[in-house]
């Protein structure tokens, strides 16, 4: 008898890869013969994980069509099953995904379209954002503000892209059906984030996402400032903070201990 780990990983296997007789024979049928049992929880499992990746990827959906999307999430299914039981944070593995994906080799702005879809979708389901200790940021000795480290809104996201993911996104909303989208428009820099009018997707000069980018990876603020100045000198620094505090992205922050 197979202990309950390998039961379940037997099962697992049996439900997304290969039939193991081993597992057949432990299947009781019901009426039912063995496979034919074990085929039901495949279809039932593939079906809702599929409706799941659709929900989180609609105009991925809507790009390929659905009959194609649904052949290429059984092959993200059965590759990349589900980690947790938060069916809400399935997903996330599918931009990479597709990237990798040989028939999706000729939509080469496919990967990028999931990665903005993937930005809203946690954007969505993000908890709500804690309020910046301002009095305690003021009190901060002005020589330890470069080691200061920023702790961004939970739903916030930055994404750069050579393809205009932000107009094919558009028009596949409800106010953006009439919307032309020009393929060649060059490289797009993007924000995503929870708006008390859901969920806002907006571009932001390229300077300004060098900044915000480097310090939602956890660089402090000298480190993320002089990563935006190498590759924009003309940055002007004091205007994108003072931005970055009237737009309220930042939670939390810390000082990192002196050296």
């Amino acid at each position: 008898m197979l202990a309950l780990p390998e039961l379940q990983q037997s099962f697992l296997v049996g439900l997304l890869g290969s039939e193991d007789m081993a597992l057949l024979d432990l299947i009781e049928g019901d009426g039912l013969d063995a496979r034919a049992r074990l085929g039901i929880y495949r279809h039932h499992i593939l079906t809702t994980l599929t409706a799941v990746l659709e929900a989180a990827y609609p105009v991925v959906s809507a790009l390929v069509d659905r009959r194609f999307f649904g052949y290429a999430a059984d092959a993200f299914i059965r590759r990349h099953p589900p980690a947790g039981p938060c069916l809400g944070e399935y997903g996330a593995d599918v931009p990479e995904f597709l990237a990798a994906f040989p028939p999706c080799a000729h939509l080469p702005y496919l990967p990028d379209v999931a990665r903005l879809e993937w930005a809203v979708h946690r954007a969505a389901t993000a908890p709500p954002a804690a309020a910046l200790d301002r009095e305690g940021l003021r009190s901060v000795d002005p020589g330890r503000m470069a080691d200061v480290t920023f702790t961004l809104d939970p739903s916030l996201s930055h994404l750069a892209s050579p393809w205009p993911v932000e107009k094919i996104w558009r028009a596949h909303q409800a106010e953006g059906k009439d919307l032309d989208v020009d393929m060649t428009a060059g490289r797009v820099w993007l924000e995503v984030r929870a708006t008390g009018d859901g969920v806002t997707v907006r571009s932001i000069e390229s300077g300004r996402y060098a900044l915000r980018n480097a310090l939602g990876r956890g660089m402090s603020l000298g480190e993320a400032i002089e990563i935006a100045l190498g590759s924009h000198p003309a940055l002007n620094v004091e205007v994108e903070i003072r931005s970055m505090l009237e737009d309220n992205i930042f939670s939390r922050f810390t000082v990192r201990a002196g050296e």
